[in-house]
Protein backbone atom coordinates (compact mmCIF):
# COMPACT_ATOMS: atom_id res chain seq x y z
CA UNK A 1 0.00 0.00 0.00
CA UNK A 2 1.09 3.58 -0.66
CA UNK A 3 0.11 6.83 1.06
CA UNK A 4 -1.48 7.91 -2.22
CA UNK A 5 -3.85 4.92 -1.95
CA UNK A 6 -5.13 6.30 1.36
CA UNK A 7 -6.71 9.23 -0.50
CA UNK A 8 -4.83 11.90 1.44
CA UNK A 9 -4.69 15.53 0.37
CA UNK A 10 -1.74 16.57 -1.85
CA UNK A 11 -0.58 18.96 0.90
CA UNK A 12 -0.23 16.00 3.26
CA UNK A 13 1.40 13.78 0.65
CA UNK A 14 3.98 16.49 0.04
CA UNK A 15 4.79 16.68 3.76
CA UNK A 16 4.95 12.88 3.97
CA UNK A 17 7.51 12.82 1.16
CA UNK A 18 9.58 15.52 2.86
CA UNK A 19 9.64 13.46 6.06
CA UNK A 20 10.90 10.48 4.03
CA UNK A 21 7.96 8.21 4.86
CA UNK A 22 8.22 5.57 2.13
CA UNK A 23 5.03 3.57 2.72
CA UNK A 24 2.45 3.27 5.49
CA UNK A 25 3.41 1.10 8.45
CA UNK A 26 0.86 -1.60 9.39
CA UNK A 27 -0.78 0.56 12.08
CA UNK A 28 -1.02 3.48 9.65
CA UNK A 29 -2.46 1.30 6.89
CA UNK A 30 -5.12 -0.06 9.27
CA UNK A 31 -6.01 3.00 11.35
CA UNK A 32 -5.98 5.85 8.81
CA UNK A 33 -8.79 4.50 6.57
CA UNK A 34 -11.02 3.79 9.58
CA UNK A 35 -10.51 7.26 11.03
CA UNK A 36 -11.13 8.86 7.64
CA UNK A 37 -14.52 7.09 7.66
CA UNK A 38 -15.26 8.95 10.93
CA UNK A 39 -15.27 5.73 12.95
CA UNK A 40 -14.17 5.47 16.57
CA UNK A 41 -10.94 3.47 16.83
CA UNK A 42 -9.20 1.47 19.54
CA UNK A 43 -5.71 0.70 18.23
CA UNK A 44 -2.74 -1.15 19.69
CA UNK A 45 0.72 -1.51 18.21
CA UNK A 46 4.24 -1.95 19.50
CA UNK A 47 6.32 1.11 20.34
CA UNK A 48 8.16 2.60 17.36
CA UNK A 49 5.69 1.47 14.69
CA UNK A 50 4.40 4.88 13.59
CA UNK A 51 1.34 5.35 15.80
CA UNK A 52 1.68 9.15 15.94
CA UNK A 53 1.38 9.65 12.18
CA UNK A 54 -1.45 7.10 12.20
CA UNK A 55 -3.67 9.60 14.02
CA UNK A 56 -2.11 12.94 13.03
CA UNK A 57 -2.65 12.36 9.30
CA UNK A 58 -6.40 11.61 9.57
CA UNK A 59 -6.77 14.53 11.99
CA UNK A 60 -5.27 16.92 9.44
CA UNK A 61 -7.32 15.36 6.63
CA UNK A 62 -10.48 15.82 8.72
CA UNK A 63 -9.76 19.55 9.03
CA UNK A 64 -9.07 19.81 5.30
CA UNK A 65 -12.30 17.98 4.44
CA UNK A 66 -14.53 19.96 6.81
CA UNK A 67 -13.38 23.60 6.90
CA UNK A 68 -15.22 25.58 9.54
CA UNK A 69 -14.51 28.97 11.11
CA UNK A 70 -13.73 28.58 14.81
CA UNK A 71 -11.42 30.23 17.34
CA UNK A 72 -11.43 27.12 19.52
CA UNK A 73 -9.76 23.76 18.87
CA UNK A 74 -11.63 21.24 16.75
CA UNK A 75 -9.08 18.47 17.33
CA UNK A 76 -7.91 17.60 20.85
CA UNK A 77 -4.98 15.21 21.32
CA UNK A 78 -4.22 14.03 24.88
CA UNK A 79 -0.93 12.47 25.97
CA UNK A 80 0.14 11.21 29.41
CA UNK A 81 3.52 12.99 29.59
CA UNK A 82 4.92 16.32 28.49
CA UNK A 83 7.66 14.56 26.49
CA UNK A 84 5.11 12.66 24.45
CA UNK A 85 2.95 15.77 24.03
CA UNK A 86 5.91 17.68 22.59
CA UNK A 87 6.75 14.82 20.25
CA UNK A 88 3.15 14.67 19.00
CA UNK A 89 3.07 18.45 18.50
CA UNK A 90 6.30 18.21 16.51
CA UNK A 91 4.72 15.63 14.18
CA UNK A 92 1.59 17.80 13.84
CA UNK A 93 3.73 20.71 12.66
CA UNK A 94 5.82 18.53 10.34
CA UNK A 95 2.88 16.85 8.61
CA UNK A 96 0.81 20.04 8.58
CA UNK A 97 3.59 22.24 7.24
CA UNK A 98 1.76 22.84 3.93
CA UNK A 99 -1.58 23.65 5.54
CA UNK A 100 -2.76 26.79 7.33
CA UNK A 101 -3.85 25.01 10.51
CA UNK A 102 -2.70 26.39 13.83
CA UNK A 103 -1.75 24.19 16.75
CA UNK A 104 -0.78 24.75 20.35
CA UNK A 105 0.47 22.67 23.26
CA UNK A 106 -0.47 22.72 26.94
CA UNK A 107 1.58 20.76 29.48
CA UNK A 108 2.95 21.05 32.97
CA UNK A 109 6.50 22.22 33.52
CA UNK A 110 6.04 25.64 31.92
CA UNK A 111 4.82 28.95 33.27
CA UNK A 112 1.03 28.87 33.18
CA UNK A 113 0.77 32.57 32.24
CA UNK A 114 2.70 32.04 29.01
CA UNK A 115 0.51 29.12 28.02
CA UNK A 116 -2.66 31.04 28.87
CA UNK A 117 -1.54 33.79 26.52
CA UNK A 118 -1.12 31.32 23.66
CA UNK A 119 -4.59 29.92 24.24
CA UNK A 120 -6.16 33.28 23.49
CA UNK A 121 -5.14 32.97 19.84
CA UNK A 122 -6.89 30.94 17.14
CA UNK A 123 -6.05 27.25 17.00
CA UNK A 124 -7.32 24.17 15.17
CA UNK A 125 -5.42 21.46 17.04
CA UNK A 126 -4.59 21.35 20.73
CA UNK A 127 -2.10 18.83 22.15
CA UNK A 128 -2.19 18.58 25.93
CA UNK A 129 -1.58 16.57 29.06
CA UNK A 130 -4.87 15.98 30.94
CA UNK A 131 -3.97 17.48 34.32
CA UNK A 132 -2.73 20.84 33.07
CA UNK A 133 -5.56 21.16 30.52
CA UNK A 134 -8.18 20.40 33.17
CA UNK A 135 -6.65 23.01 35.45
CA UNK A 136 -6.77 25.64 32.69
CA UNK A 137 -10.29 24.65 31.67
CA UNK A 138 -11.65 25.01 35.21
CA UNK A 139 -10.25 28.55 35.21
CA UNK A 140 -12.25 29.16 31.99
CA UNK A 141 -9.21 29.92 29.86
CA UNK A 142 -10.02 27.25 27.26
CA UNK A 143 -13.26 26.31 25.50
CA UNK A 144 -13.63 22.70 24.33
CA UNK A 145 -17.15 23.10 22.95
CA UNK A 146 -15.98 22.95 19.32
CA UNK A 147 -13.99 19.69 19.65
CA UNK A 148 -15.09 17.23 16.96
CA UNK A 149 -12.19 14.77 17.11
CA UNK A 150 -10.63 13.47 20.34
CA UNK A 151 -7.45 11.40 20.24
CA UNK A 152 -5.90 9.76 23.28
CA UNK A 153 -2.36 8.47 22.90
CA UNK A 154 -0.69 5.92 25.19
CA UNK A 155 -3.99 5.23 26.93
CA UNK A 156 -2.49 2.40 28.99
CA UNK A 157 0.20 4.69 30.36
CA UNK A 158 -2.42 7.33 31.08
CA UNK A 159 -4.32 4.87 33.26
CA UNK A 160 -1.13 3.74 35.00
CA UNK A 161 -0.51 7.37 35.96
CA UNK A 162 -4.02 7.79 37.36
CA UNK A 163 -5.13 10.27 34.68
CA UNK A 164 -8.35 8.46 33.76
CA UNK A 165 -10.63 10.71 35.87
CA UNK A 166 -9.06 13.85 34.40
CA UNK A 167 -9.71 12.59 30.87
CA UNK A 168 -13.33 11.79 31.68
CA UNK A 169 -13.76 15.26 33.23
CA UNK A 170 -12.43 16.86 30.05
CA UNK A 171 -14.80 14.77 27.93
CA UNK A 172 -17.72 16.08 30.00
CA UNK A 173 -16.77 19.56 28.77
CA UNK A 174 -17.34 18.57 25.12
CA UNK A 175 -21.08 19.19 24.63
CA UNK A 176 -21.58 17.85 21.12
CA UNK A 177 -20.96 14.55 19.37
CA UNK A 178 -17.37 13.81 18.54
CA UNK A 179 -15.25 11.12 16.93
CA UNK A 180 -12.75 9.48 19.28
CA UNK A 181 -9.68 7.28 18.98
CA UNK A 182 -7.54 5.58 21.62
CA UNK A 183 -4.02 4.49 20.70
CA UNK A 184 -1.91 2.35 22.98
CA UNK A 185 1.13 0.09 22.97
CA UNK A 186 -0.96 -2.57 24.72
CA UNK A 187 -4.68 -3.30 24.68
CA UNK A 188 -4.66 -5.78 27.56
CA UNK A 189 -6.27 -5.27 30.93
CA UNK A 190 -9.78 -4.70 32.23
CA UNK A 191 -8.93 -1.09 33.10
CA UNK A 192 -8.24 -0.11 29.51
CA UNK A 193 -11.32 -1.99 28.29
CA UNK A 194 -13.55 -0.06 30.70
CA UNK A 195 -11.81 3.22 29.83
CA UNK A 196 -12.35 2.62 26.11
CA UNK A 197 -15.98 1.67 26.73
CA UNK A 198 -16.58 5.00 28.47
CA UNK A 199 -15.05 7.00 25.62
CA UNK A 200 -15.59 5.10 22.37
CA UNK A 201 -18.81 4.30 20.51
CA UNK A 202 -18.77 0.91 18.76
CA UNK A 203 -15.06 1.23 17.92
CA UNK A 204 -13.07 -0.55 15.26
CA UNK A 205 -10.46 -2.55 17.20
CA UNK A 206 -7.02 -2.76 15.60
CA UNK A 207 -4.28 -4.91 17.12
CA UNK A 208 -1.19 -4.93 14.94
CA UNK A 209 1.10 -6.74 17.34
CA UNK A 210 0.37 -8.90 20.33
CA UNK A 211 0.46 -6.96 23.61
CA UNK A 212 3.71 -8.68 24.58
CA UNK A 213 5.50 -8.14 21.30
CA UNK A 214 8.36 -5.76 20.64
CA UNK A 215 9.82 -4.46 17.42
CA UNK A 216 11.52 -7.13 15.30
CA UNK A 217 14.45 -4.80 14.59
CA UNK A 218 15.72 -5.06 18.18
CA UNK A 219 18.44 -7.57 19.10
CA UNK A 220 18.27 -8.45 22.79
CA UNK A 221 20.99 -9.80 25.09
CA UNK A 222 21.52 -10.52 28.78
CA UNK A 223 24.88 -10.08 30.54
CA UNK A 224 25.19 -11.67 33.98
CA UNK A 225 26.88 -9.52 36.63
CA UNK A 226 28.45 -10.72 39.88
CA UNK A 227 27.94 -7.46 41.78
CA UNK A 228 27.80 -3.68 41.40
CA UNK A 229 31.48 -3.30 40.43
CA UNK A 230 31.15 -6.03 37.79
CA UNK A 231 27.95 -4.43 36.46
CA UNK A 232 29.71 -1.05 36.15
CA UNK A 233 32.61 -2.64 34.29
CA UNK A 234 30.19 -4.31 31.86
CA UNK A 235 28.34 -1.04 31.32
CA UNK A 236 31.53 0.88 30.54
CA UNK A 237 32.78 -1.81 28.14
CA UNK A 238 29.45 -1.85 26.27
CA UNK A 239 29.30 1.93 25.98
CA UNK A 240 32.88 2.17 24.71
CA UNK A 241 32.35 -0.53 22.08
CA UNK A 242 32.59 0.77 18.49
CA UNK A 243 29.03 -0.36 17.73
CA UNK A 244 27.58 1.94 20.40
CA UNK A 245 27.01 5.35 18.86
CA UNK A 246 24.38 6.56 21.32
CA UNK A 247 22.71 4.86 24.27
CA UNK A 248 19.93 5.26 26.80
CA UNK A 249 20.75 3.62 30.15
CA UNK A 250 17.63 2.95 32.22
CA UNK A 251 17.48 2.90 36.01
CA UNK A 252 14.44 2.20 38.16
CA UNK A 253 14.94 5.11 40.56
CA UNK A 254 16.10 8.71 40.34
CA UNK A 255 18.85 8.20 42.93
CA UNK A 256 20.34 5.29 40.96
CA UNK A 257 20.24 7.27 37.71
CA UNK A 258 22.10 10.17 39.35
CA UNK A 259 24.68 7.75 40.77
CA UNK A 260 25.27 5.98 37.44
CA UNK A 261 25.56 9.27 35.55
CA UNK A 262 28.10 10.61 38.05
CA UNK A 263 30.13 7.39 37.81
CA UNK A 264 30.15 7.47 33.99
CA UNK A 265 31.30 11.07 33.92
CA UNK A 266 34.07 10.23 36.41
CA UNK A 267 35.12 7.44 34.02
CA UNK A 268 35.31 9.89 31.11
CA UNK A 269 32.10 8.78 29.38
CA UNK A 270 30.00 11.59 27.89
CA UNK A 271 26.65 11.34 29.70
CA UNK A 272 23.78 13.26 31.25
CA UNK A 273 20.88 12.28 33.50
CA UNK A 274 17.14 12.69 32.91
CA UNK A 275 14.49 12.17 35.58
CA UNK A 276 11.14 13.59 36.62
CA UNK A 277 12.39 16.39 38.87
CA UNK A 278 13.78 18.55 36.07
CA UNK A 279 11.71 21.43 34.76
CA UNK A 280 10.60 21.08 31.16
CA UNK A 281 13.14 23.56 29.79
CA UNK A 282 15.98 21.57 31.36
CA UNK A 283 14.61 18.27 30.03
CA UNK A 284 14.42 19.70 26.53
CA UNK A 285 17.96 21.05 26.78
CA UNK A 286 19.31 17.65 27.81
CA UNK A 287 17.39 15.64 25.22
CA UNK A 288 18.32 18.10 22.48
CA UNK A 289 22.03 17.70 23.25
CA UNK A 290 21.59 13.94 23.18
CA UNK A 291 19.72 14.03 19.87
CA UNK A 292 22.41 16.25 18.35
CA UNK A 293 25.16 13.84 19.40
CA UNK A 294 26.78 16.28 21.79
CA UNK A 295 26.24 13.72 24.57
CA UNK A 296 26.62 10.01 23.93
CA UNK A 297 24.73 8.52 26.88
CA UNK A 298 21.40 9.49 28.43
CA UNK A 299 20.91 7.93 31.87
CA UNK A 300 17.18 7.98 32.55
CA UNK A 301 14.34 6.80 34.70
CA UNK A 302 11.12 5.66 33.06
CA UNK A 303 10.08 9.28 32.53
CA UNK A 304 12.01 8.85 29.25
CA UNK A 305 10.61 5.44 28.37
CA UNK A 306 7.75 6.93 26.36
CA UNK A 307 7.42 9.93 24.15
CA UNK A 308 11.09 10.40 23.24
CA UNK A 309 11.28 9.75 19.52
CA UNK A 310 14.99 9.48 18.76
CA UNK A 311 15.82 7.75 15.53
CA UNK A 312 19.51 7.13 16.08
CA UNK A 313 19.68 5.43 19.49
CA UNK A 314 21.80 2.36 18.80
CA UNK A 315 21.65 0.84 22.31
CA UNK A 316 19.22 0.64 25.20
CA UNK A 317 20.81 -0.75 28.36
CA UNK A 318 18.78 -1.77 31.38
CA UNK A 319 21.17 -1.08 34.23
CA UNK A 320 18.21 -1.91 36.46
CA UNK A 321 15.80 -4.58 35.24
CA UNK A 322 12.25 -3.20 35.16
CA UNK A 323 9.64 -4.81 37.37
CA UNK A 324 7.05 -5.18 34.60
CA UNK A 325 7.12 -6.71 31.15
CA UNK A 326 5.28 -3.85 29.45
CA UNK A 327 7.76 -1.36 30.92
CA UNK A 328 10.56 -3.46 29.41
CA UNK A 329 8.94 -3.30 25.97
CA UNK A 330 8.53 0.46 26.16
CA UNK A 331 12.14 0.91 27.25
CA UNK A 332 13.69 -1.14 24.49
CA UNK A 333 11.34 0.52 22.01
CA UNK A 334 13.57 3.61 22.21
CA UNK A 335 15.92 1.81 19.80
CA UNK A 336 15.27 -0.03 16.53
CA UNK A 337 12.92 2.71 15.30
CA UNK A 338 11.96 3.51 11.71
CA UNK A 339 13.24 0.19 10.34
CA UNK A 340 16.68 0.65 11.92
CA UNK A 341 18.35 -2.15 13.86
CA UNK A 342 18.78 -1.57 17.58
CA UNK A 343 20.39 -3.42 20.48
CA UNK A 344 18.79 -3.91 23.90
CA UNK A 345 20.98 -5.15 26.76
CA UNK A 346 20.07 -6.30 30.26
CA UNK A 347 22.65 -6.25 33.06
CA UNK A 348 21.46 -8.92 35.47
CA UNK A 349 22.67 -9.69 38.97
CA UNK A 350 21.43 -12.71 40.89
CA UNK A 351 18.70 -10.71 42.61
CA UNK A 352 17.40 -9.58 39.18
CA UNK A 353 16.73 -13.10 37.90
CA UNK A 354 13.09 -13.14 39.00
CA UNK A 355 12.45 -9.91 37.09
CA UNK A 356 14.22 -11.33 34.02
CA UNK A 357 12.03 -14.43 34.14
CA UNK A 358 8.92 -12.24 34.38
CA UNK A 359 10.01 -10.30 31.29
CA UNK A 360 10.71 -13.49 29.33
CA UNK A 361 7.29 -14.83 30.31
CA UNK A 362 5.66 -11.57 29.20
CA UNK A 363 7.46 -11.50 25.85
CA UNK A 364 7.16 -15.27 25.38
CA UNK A 365 10.82 -15.62 24.47
CA UNK A 366 14.16 -16.35 26.08
CA UNK A 367 16.68 -13.53 25.92
CA UNK A 368 20.07 -14.96 24.87
CA UNK A 369 23.07 -14.71 27.17
CA UNK A 370 26.21 -12.89 26.04
CA UNK A 371 29.68 -12.42 27.56
CA UNK A 372 32.58 -10.01 27.27
CA UNK A 373 36.04 -11.56 27.28
CA UNK A 374 37.70 -10.80 30.59
CA UNK A 375 34.41 -9.84 32.22
CA UNK A 376 32.75 -13.26 32.41
CA UNK A 377 30.42 -13.87 35.38
CA UNK A 378 31.47 -16.19 38.20
CA UNK A 379 28.13 -18.03 38.15
CA UNK A 380 26.02 -19.85 35.60
CA UNK A 381 22.40 -18.97 34.96
CA UNK A 382 21.07 -22.50 35.47
CA UNK A 383 22.88 -22.88 38.76
CA UNK A 384 21.56 -19.55 40.04
CA UNK A 385 18.00 -20.40 39.03
CA UNK A 386 18.16 -23.88 40.57
CA UNK A 387 19.79 -22.78 43.81
CA UNK A 388 17.56 -23.96 46.70
CA UNK A 389 15.98 -21.27 48.81
CA UNK A 390 17.08 -20.92 52.43
CA UNK A 391 14.63 -22.28 54.97
CA UNK A 392 12.84 -19.73 57.07
CA UNK A 393 13.84 -19.69 60.72
CA UNK A 394 10.29 -20.48 61.79
CA UNK A 395 10.36 -23.71 59.77
CA UNK A 396 13.66 -24.77 61.36
CA UNK A 397 12.30 -24.21 64.87
CA UNK A 398 9.18 -26.26 64.09
CA UNK A 399 11.29 -29.19 62.93
CA UNK A 400 13.43 -29.04 66.07
CA UNK A 401 10.33 -29.26 68.25
CA UNK A 402 9.14 -32.35 66.38
CA UNK A 403 12.45 -34.11 67.16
Amino acid sequence: MTFEALDLDPALLRAIEEQHYHKPTPIQAEAIPEMLLCKDVLAGAATGTGKTAAFVLPALQFLLDTPKPSRHPRVLILAPTRELAFQIHKVVKQLGTHTDFKSNIVTGGFAADKQLGLLQSHMDILVATPGRLLNIMTREFIDLSDVELLIIDEADRMLDMGQGPDVLALIEAIPGDFQAACFSATLGGAGLAKFAEDILDDPTVIQIDAPNQQSEQIQQFTYLANDKAHKQALLKALLLDESCQSAIVFCNKKERAIEVDAWLQAEGVSSTVLHGDFIQAKRMEKTQKFKQGKIKVLVATDVAARGLDMLHVTHVINYDIPYRGDTYIHRIGRTGRAQQVGIAINLVERHDLAHLQRIEYHTQQSIPLAKITGLEPSFKLKEALNKPKKKKKKDVKTKKKKK
